[in-house]
C-alpha cells in the first residue's frame, strides 16, 4: 500500500525539501523535546508525585500537549488531513488495545504464576490507581506518537516497512536503558515484544489508536492490577505480589518486560500481527522502489 505522504504544493522546490521524511524527521525532533520539557513542568506545577489528583490530571495535560503537537505538526507542516488520529474509530480502536494490553499482561503473569515465581499474597485499595492510570497514559500516547507516529511513519516512507520496523523496535529498546533496573536483555526484550507489536498494530490499521491502547494497558495491568515493576518503575497494584525464582521467568527488578515470558509471548502476537499486515498488503516499499514502480507504470 502507498505510505502516508505529504501534501507538497506542485513545483516547489522548498516545500519538496521540507517534506522529505528525515526533514520532518528532524523537525519532529526539537518539537519532542519541548513537549517532554512542558509535560514535566506541568507535572511539577501539578504536585504530581504527591497528589492523585494531580497525578491523573498533569498525565492526561502530557497526553494532550504531545496529541495536541502532533496534530499541528501533520495538519501545518506535512500539510494533510492527522489520519492516524481520525475520531470515528477512537473509542472501538482504543478498547480493541487495552483489551489487547491487558489480556497478553494476564498471560505473561499467568506464565509466571505457573513457573512459581508470582504469586498473590494480598490487595491495595483504589489509592494506587492515580500513578498506575497516570503510568498508562502518559507513556501510552507520548511514546506512540513519537515512536510510531513519527520515528516509524517516517522511516518506513523513506526505507520502507521492514528497515522501519528494525530501526523503530532498536530505537524504542535502546531508549529504555536509562530506566532504573536496565539492561541488554530488557532492552533487546522490549524491542523484540513491543517494538514489533506495537508497529504491527500500527500498520495494520494506520492509526494510533489501537497502539496507545494497548501501550497503555500494558502498563497500567503491569503495574496497577499485578503490582510488577513497571520497565524498573516500582508501582503498587490493587494485587500485592511474591515474586521471586530467576530473572529469567521474572524480568528482575526491570518486570516482566525483561522476562522471556514476555518475550516469548508478545512476540509471538507481534509477528501474528505482522503476518496480518502483509496478508492486507499493508507493507510499503522503500522510496527508490516506489519511485522505479511509478516511472515503469507511466512509461
Amino acid at each position: 500500500m502507498p505510505p502516508t505522504e505529504p501534501n507538497t504544493p506542485p513545483g516547489s522546490r522548498l516545500w519538496r525539501v521540507v517534506h522529505h521524511p528525515m526533514s520532518l524527521l528532524g523537525l519532529s525532533v526539537p518539537i519532542i523535546f519541548v513537549c517532554a520539557l512542558l509535560s514535566s513542568a506541568v507535572g511539577r506545577l501539578l504536585h504530581a508525585e504527591t497528589s492523585g489528583a494531580g497525578t491523573i490530571l498533569s498525565a492526561v495535560i502530557g497526553a494532550g500537549i504531545f496529541f495536541g503537537a502532533y496534530w499541528l505538526f501533520v495538519r501545518y507542516v506535512e500539510r494533510r488531513p492527522v489520519d492516524e488520529f481520525a475520531f470515528a474509530p477512537a473509542l472501538k480502536e482504543l478498547a480493541v488495545g487495552v483489551a489487547i494490553g491487558v489480556a497478553v499482561l494476564s498471560v505473561v503473569v499467568g506464565v509466571m504464576a505457573v513457573l512459581g515465581s508470582y504469586r498473590i499474597v494480598g490487595t491495595r485499595g483504589a489509592e494506587v490507581l492515580p500513578l498506575a492510570l497516570a503510568t498508562g497514559i502518559f507513556p501510552g500516547f507520548s511514546e506512540e506518537i513519537a515512536i510510531r507516529g513519527l520515528f516509524f511513519r517516517l522511516f518506513e516512507r523513506w526505507l520502507g516497512s521492514w528497515a522501519a520496523l528494525a530501526l523503530s523496535a532498536a530505537f524504542f529498546g535502546m531508549g529504555h536503558l536509562g530506566n532504573p533496573g536496565a539492561t541488554w536483555i530488557a532492552a533487546v526484550g522490549i524491542a523484540f515484544e513491543a517494538g514489533i507489536m506495537l508497529a504491527a498494530v500500527y500498520m495494520i490499521t494506520r492509526r494510533l489508536w489501537v497502539a496507545i491502547g494497548l501501550h497503555a494497558a500494558w502498563n497500567f495491568a503491569e503495574g496497577g492490577i499485578y503490582g510488577t515493576p513497571v520497565s524498573g518503575l516500582t508501582i503498587d497494584g490493587l494485587l500485592r505480589p511474591w515474586i521471586g525464582g530467576s530473572d529469567l521467568v521474572t524480568g528482575g527488578a526491570f518486570g516482566p518486560e525483561a522476562s522471556l515470558p514476555a518475550m516469548v509471548v508478545a512476540t509471538a502476537l507481534g509477528v501474528i500481527f505482522l503476518v496480518i499486515a502483509w496478508r492486507r498488503g499493508k507493507f510499503v516499499s522503500p522510496s527508490w522502489v516506489r519511485d522505479r514502480q511509478l516511472a515503469g507504470a507511466q512509461e
